[in-house]
């Protein structure tokens, strides 16, 4: 008699699968299981097939399996900015244009420029995604509707919002999220202040208890710019980070997006507090920030995440690009060619981003258990041609044109470069009529 094969929802054949478990394990002619919103079994292709029968079959065409990239720090409806103010540094870009022109939007826009956030994404590769953005329920709502995984949280300064108003409204705005939103299948909550130059000590303390009531993660922009460092020295006579240690708020729920501008002390406070890091070379680069000193950071044991930032100051949200630059620009930084190899690259886009954002359990690999973050990197291309080191093909030639395939929660968003969730001409023409308006409204640099 026949053995009677087990049923699942989805099949993904025919690949070389890079599992980026914690031994970086590679199947060769490999596939994957997907049952519900979780991986049912990750192997060989003969096994797997011999053992299950699926609704619905992916062909990986012999290209490369591998876990869904996560974007560590973003501000996805910045995608309407998009060029707006290039070629500026940090304060002038956020005080002359970028602060101006978000006075100017809106929950529905915003909407449409997650969406738009979520085509790129999608199509390139990245499955869950860190916000920091206003109107953040329009993100949540965008996100979900797109199937794309994401933690959202509000930006709360000390002024008022062109969402919630005054300060104290946007902590009531953030614990409403948090409501809304914890325990959703793919939108997870966060507290986000903008920064500890535009926060005051005492409503830095308030998000942190709020953060701390709900166990939910205390995202900040820290150290980013030889700038910032200037201008917090001037009003409180110590570093960002001292700032944060001295009013006991670094503990593990803070996400520090950027941490450019640290000292040796600092990685260790870092260290031993728990502190988590999204690292955004490219924009660093971009607005002449510094580089981050990431290989410290990781030697120290740090988890440490990969971010594109905005597309306002980046500009695009491609993870692929943003790999090969961080590889790249920590060589010729620290003058070794060793330093930030592809598999810890790719780790640190992975597993790292998932560990950042406190999802580790839950995506970065391809385990059995974990939730179906999943893409397809179709290699049937001349700049994919020969393959020899997949990680390095990954790191250093693939883009994020080449994904095939994409799978979030056990959901396909994309099957062979066709978006399944968005209707993409409508998010595209919806985006350049925002663009008309916003021409009319700011002040565009040209």
């Amino acid at each position: 008699m026949a053995k009677v094969k087990e049923q699942v929802d989805l099949l993904i054949l025919g690949g070389m699968v890079l599992t980026m478990d914690e031994a970086l394990t590679v199947v060769d002619d490999g596939a994957v299981a997907v049952s519900g919103q979780s991986i049912a079994q990750v192997g060989a292709r003969a096994d797997v097939a011999s053992r299950y029968d699926a609704v619905e079959i992916l062909d990986a065409g012999g290209g490369l399996i591998l876990p869904g990239l996560i974007n560590a720090h973003t501000h996805a409806a910045m995608t309407l900015f998009r060029g707006l103010a290039d070629d500026l540094p940090l304060m002038e870009w956020l005080n002359d244009y970028i602060f101006p022109a978000e006075t100017h939007l809106s929950g529905p826009v915003v909407y449409d420029g997650t969406l738009l956030a979520c085509a790129e994404m999608i199509r390139s590769g990245t499955t869950c995604f860190c916000d920091m953005y206003l109107f953040e329920q329009e993100v949540a709502r965008g996100a979900r509707n797109a199937g794309v995984r994401a933690v959202v949280g509000e930006v709360l300064y000390d002024f008022p919002s062109p969402n919630y108003g005054p300060p104290q409204e946007g902590l009531r705005y953030s614990e409403q999220l948090i409501r809304d939103w914890k325990g959703h299948p793919i939108i997870h909550p966060a507290v986000e202040p903008h920064a500890v130059y535009t926060c005051s000590p005492a409503y830095l303390e308030q998000i942190m208890d709020l953060a701390l009531r709900h166990n939910v993660p205390y995202i900040i922009h820290l150290a980013e710019s030889p700038g910032e460092l200037e201008q917090v020295r001037e009003k409180f006579g110590k570093t960002p980070v001292q700032h944060m240690e001295d009013l006991g708020l670094l503990n593990h729920l803070v996400i520090a997006d950027h941490s450019v501008c640290l000292t040796p002390h600092e990685i260790e406070l870092y260290q031993s507090r728990g502190v988590k890091v999204a690292h955004c070379p490219e924009s660093n680069m971009k607005l002449a920030s510094g580089v981050a000193p990431v290989p410290c950071m990781l030697d120290a044991d740090i988890a440490v995440g990969l971010g594109t930032d905005g597309c306002a100051s980046n500009n695009n949200l491609d993870l692929f690009q943003e790999m090969d630059t961080a590889a790249k620009l920590h060589k010729v930084h620290s003058m070794d060619p060793t330093v930030m190899d592809a598999p810890s690259v790719l780790t640190m886009a992975t597993r790292g981003s998932a560990a950042v954002l406190g999802l580790e359990h839950e995506i970065g690999s391809l385990e059995p258990g974990k939730r179906a973050d999943i893409i397809v990197v179709d290699t049937r291309s001349p700049h994919l041609t020969p393959m020899y080191n997949p990680f390095s093909h990954i790191v250093y030639a693939a883009r994020g044109a080449d994904v095939r395939h994409t799978v979030i929660n056990g959901r396909v968003v994309m099957r062979d470069r066709e978006l399944l969730t968005l209707d993409e001409k409508r998010v595209l023409a919806r985006a350049g009529e925002i663009a008309v308006e916003i021409r009319k409204s700011v002040k565009i640099k040209t």
